[in-house]
């Protein structure tokens, strides 16, 4: 244990010495009775003059005393480490589907414990990957198996990399320690909120394969799912197709982390009796400004200072009895299509780890529920697929796009101001009260209305809105009992964002890993 201390605030470029110094006068004692020192979080405080804010765990000496005075100030939490009691069953070769972070942390967890998982994944490496998303930036045309949304590291390889979570477990300590071993920062490490930008995350994507295949784990891109096979509601195998041939797994376990956007598996999946649901999530807009106009807005009298990197910002409103926010903030990023059928718009934001772009986005979205949309475990993927339609045919390619001022006056837009869009290859001045049902469209205007008054200037006429945000998370639920295996399919445990379970890189992650255990717990290593 540790007395941990929050809100020290010290001046910026301050050392260890100077923090040592700052713990000590806050504890009322001397410097030379510390004799370990650790910050744990650090962000910066902007309210007057910038500094340094720190949480920091300090180890005494004098244990009477350190006890003492943790009782006063507080003590660090230790997590014990979590203890894996392998089962007495054989699985086979395990499999993991899905390579975006749930299925690389569930297989590498596995990989790390002997069990030589297989690693399955629609889409294509990093590098053909890469190269595809730059083919679709530039033609508007995704393919439809290897783009934004399908590939080595899921859709949190296009992203800002955001690595901020708001579950409270201590496998995100892990998440954050592997991502960091394999290229992604260290800050990442104590920052209170960290991200690595699109093109770090892609790193640490890379070592971490590198590191399931050192373990012995086999990972197999361009590999779809086909089939699940389930004898006396046990899993019996899997069958996927790589390169048009079929290939059969004879297994008994399997973690299903197939992201949110596989719809066609979702189908399959129903069709084989897999117990699912639908679930509320989300749809809406992406909206623009300059990044420095929202800087200053942030920043206000300490805006233009070198230590403060661009400024993010979370909104949230009501309307009526639907949550509208802001989701998936890209401060100096840009708006990406993340479209995976070629007949429909959807849009997603990226940045890179400089975060030094023109514009600063985020998703403006507005909740929707099964109640909302047609009948059916897959009501919400046509709802998805409907409005991403509808857009399409808003722009006749590219991506629709509309001024602020224009949306409130429901006119479509002719001509763009100084916010210019930064969707790639094209945007088309449009209405895009044509790409969402009215109770968003409202919303949305509702929402945007209080923002402005939140964020001064957030509802300028010349923000740009571009549509449409449909892929906010899951819309389907693959149910599973406690021991976080599907209903009526012992040994496959469905995971992650894909199963709705999770929001985010980090939770998403963390749900892979609790799923691993939890197979391992079922099943014992092969060989043994």
């Amino acid at each position: 244990m540790a007395i941990e201390l929050c809100g020290l605030s010290l001046p910026l470029g301050s050392g260890d010495d100077d923090i040592k110094c700052a713990a000590a006068a806050r504890l009322k004692i001397k410097p030379d009775e510390i004799v370990r020192l650790r910050v744990v979080r650090q962000s910066l405080d902007a309210r007057r003059d910038v500094r340094l804010a720190l949480v920091v765990q300090v180890t005494l000496q004098d244990g009477r005393l350190q006890r003492r005075l943790e009782r006063l100030h507080g003590s660090s939490h230790v997590f014990p480490e979590t203890t894996v009691e392998y089962g007495a069953n054989s699985p086979g070769q395990p499999v993991v589907i899905g390579a975006g972070p749930c299925g690389l942390f569930a297989a590498l967890t596995l990989a790390e414990h002997g069990y030589a998982p297989l690693l399955i994944e629609r889409g294509r490496d990093m590098e053909s990957r890469v190269r595809n998303v730059e083919r679709l930036r530039h033609s508007g045309v995704p393919d439809t198996e290897s783009n934004v949304c399908f590939g080595a590291g899921g859709a949190g390889a296009f992203s800002d990399g955001k690595l901020t979570s708001r579950i409270k477990d201590p496998r995100t300590e892990r998440v954050l320690k592997t991502l960091a071993a394999c290229g992604a920062p260290e800050e990442i490490l104590i920052l209170v909120k960290p991200h690595t930008g699109t093109e770090n995350i892609r790193t640490a994507v890379m070592g971490i394969l590198e590191r399931i295949r050192a373990l012995g784990g086999t990972v197999s891109f361009e590999s779809r799912l086909a089939g699940v096979a389930v004898t006396d509601e046990v899993l019996s195998g899997i069958t996927y197709t790589k390169n048009g041939l079929p290939q059969a797994v004879d297994t008994r376990a399997a973690v299903l982390a197939i992201g949110h956007s596989a719809r066609d598996t979702y189908a399959m999946l129903r069709d084989s009796g897999l117990a699912m649901e639908p679930k509320p999530f989300a749809i809406g807009l992406r909206i623009e400004h300059r990044r420095e106009f929202i800087d200053r807005a942030q920043y206000g009298d300490a805006f233009g200072h070198p230590a403060l990197g661009a400024a993010e910002y979370r909104l949230a409103s009501r309307y009526g009895e639907r949550g509208v926010y802001t989701f998936c903030m890209c401060p100096g990023g840009e708006v990406i299509n993340s479209s995976t059928e070629p007949d429909g718009v959807a849009v997603n934001g990226m940045s890179w780890f400089s975060r030094d772009g023109e514009n600063s986005n985020s998703a403006v979205v507005v909740a929707v529920s099964p109640a909302d949309y047609e009948t059916g475990v897959l009501g919400g993927v046509e709802f998805q697929r409907h409005w991403e339609r509808a857009a399409h045919n808003l722009a006749g390619g590219g991506a629709p796009a509309q001024m602020l001022g224009d949306y409130f006056s429901k006119r479509a837009t002719t001509a763009f101001g100084d916010v210019r869009p930064s969707f790639l290859p094209h945007v088309a001045g449009a209405d895009l009260h044509g790409c969402l049902p009215d109770y968003v469209s409202a919303g949305i205007e509702a929402g945007l209305r209080d923002f402005g008054r939140k964020l001064k200037g957030f509802d300028i006429p010349e923000a740009v809105l571009t549509g449409v945000e449909t892929r906010t998370s899951a819309p389907v639920r693959i149910t599973r009992d406690e021991a976080l295996q599907a209903l009526g399919a012992a040994g496959l445990f469905p995971a992650g964002e894909g199963a709705g379970y999770a929001g985010g890189i980090v939770s998403a992650a963390v749900d892979g890993i609790k799923c691993a255990e939890a197979l391992m717990r079922q099943f014992k290593r092969p060989g043994i």
